[in-house]
């Protein structure tokens, strides 16, 4: 049975009045990056308009649920640090991270302009994590004109061996990880470091936000990264590596530094626009951030209401692992749910299905399926772990899990899925009646 903490409600126990998105706490929140400190999660976000209009110095939320939001303020009460502007003449401050190192809050943050790459990536300390941050300056910058990695998008991974990393770099030269001097935040030896992932010429070179997460269970190395156009077909895609600084192969053992493949075939793609029934869907879901908080995985990224799309939100959804391995996003956003045992009769229903297309450019878009036995043309079987499930679907098979969930298209509580194929392709679905 799902407990009532599914459904999303404010401080009084009242639903939420923000069914429709237009929430000030989650609009406005782009290229978030989570952190858990004691009993808050927090969110660090590029500097854009949607609260009051737009100001720099990184946007700060908080939750206590990973649902219901509030706004805290900024982290820099001066704005762009002045060694940032005068590199980068940029006006506001993007793509922050937040890590904690010897008992002191960094915060890694971009400094740039839309399509140049005179950029910079600098850090700042606090004792407190809501701030406010005093600037360290330079952890690394690239030139106008020169070849290799755009100085923004910086994220810190920390090794089997605790430690940690710097992975950054975005649209233009690829994306690079370098070891960081825990004590100081900056890199041990200044320089690019060590090239992971990048895409040919053709599409504009367009990989950005990555972010590694190290799962301890499989002993692997997972590198997110968003392909493609920030406003209309931005999308999630993973790899694996076994060693933090690559080489980083998708599913079907294509690295992430290929550029001779068809470039839409590297990485496997776990999100993109989509559209279930009785919503107009969401458009661009992008530059993420990962969470591991107890044995729960969360993605944290936005995405861009299809309406418009100069709106843009904070999402959070569960990660959930394939029986392969393999980190999976959930087709609706977290709204308390734990792990329950699902049972194989609960599954029998019509449902809602969405294959998650590496060509398409716009929403995919959901399907409606009735799922019965083995008599019929689309049914679960058991699978080998708890709530692994088969979908045998039209000839093929999809491996996968379920869960509850809270269906935001339809304001009631259901059971999701999300699998993959033996080529890597990944569905999506929930259950209607």
């Amino acid at each position: 049975m799902i407990e009532e903490k599914l459904i999303p409600k404010d401080d009084l126990g009242n639903v939420e009045v923000s069914k429709d998105e237009q929430s000030w706490a989650t609009y406005g929140a782009h290229d978030p990056a989570i952190i858990k400190d004691g009993d808050w999660y927090y969110v660090f976000s590029t500097d854009t308009g949607g609260r009051d209009n737009f100001k720099a110095g990184i946007q700060i939320r908080k939750s206590k649920d990973l649902i219901n939001w509030e706004w805290v303020g900024r982290a820099f009460t001066d704005g762009v640090p002045q060694e940032a502007y005068q590199w980068s003449g940029a006006e506001g401050l993007w793509a922050p991270e937040v890590v904690k190192m010897n008992d002191i809050y960094y915060m890694y943050y971009s400094a740039s302009q839309f399509g140049k790459t005179q950029s910079f990536i600098g850090v700042a300390t606090s004792k407190k994590i809501e701030g406010p941050y005093q600037d360290q300056g330079l952890v690394y910058r690239s030139k106008q004109g020169e070849d290799g990695p755009n100085a923004i998008d910086p994220n810190i991974i920390f090794d089997r061996d605790h430690q940690p990393w710097l992975v950054y770099g975005s649209f233009f030269g690829g994306i690079y990880i370098n070891k960081v001097n825990p004590k100081t935040g900056k890199f041990i030896s200044y320089g690019r470091g060590t090239l992971i992932a990048k895409r040919n010429t053709t599409v504009d070179r367009a990989i950005e936000g990555p972010y590694i997460v190290y799962n301890p269970d499989s002993d692997y190395y997972y590198l997110f990264v968003s392909y493609d156009s920030l406003f209309a077909n931005y999308n999630i895609r993973v790899a694996r590596s076994k060693v933090i600084t690559g080489p980083y192969y998708d599913y079907n053992g294509l690295e992430m530094t290929d550029i001779e493949s068809p470039q839409a075939d590297v990485g496997m793609k776990v999100l993109g626009g989509y559209k279930f029934k009785d919503h107009p869907g969401w458009v661009a879901p992008g530059h993420n951030s990962i969470l591991k908080d107890g044995s729960n995985y969360f993605i944290c990224h936005h995405a861009r209401a299809s309406e418009n799309k100069h709106w843009h939100y904070l999402h959070i959804r569960k990660v959930i692992w394939s029986d392969e391995a393999w980190p999976l996003v959930s087709p609706e956003r977290f709204a308390g749910e734990d792990e329950t045992t699902i049972e194989p009769h609960q599954l029998s229903g019509k449902w809602e299905f969405i294959e998650i297309d590496k060509q398409n450019n716009d929403q995919d878009v959901s399907i409606e399926v009735n799922v019965g036995n083995e008599t019929d043309k689309v049914y679960f079987i058991n699978g080998p772990n708890r709530n692994s499930f088969t979908l045998k679907k039209n000839n093929q098979q999809i491996i996968g899990k379920v869960n509850y969930g809270w269906d935001w298209e339809r304001w009631v509580k259901t059971i999701i899925f999300v699998g993959h194929n033996n080529q890597g392709i990944v569905t999506i679905g929930k259950k209607i009646v």
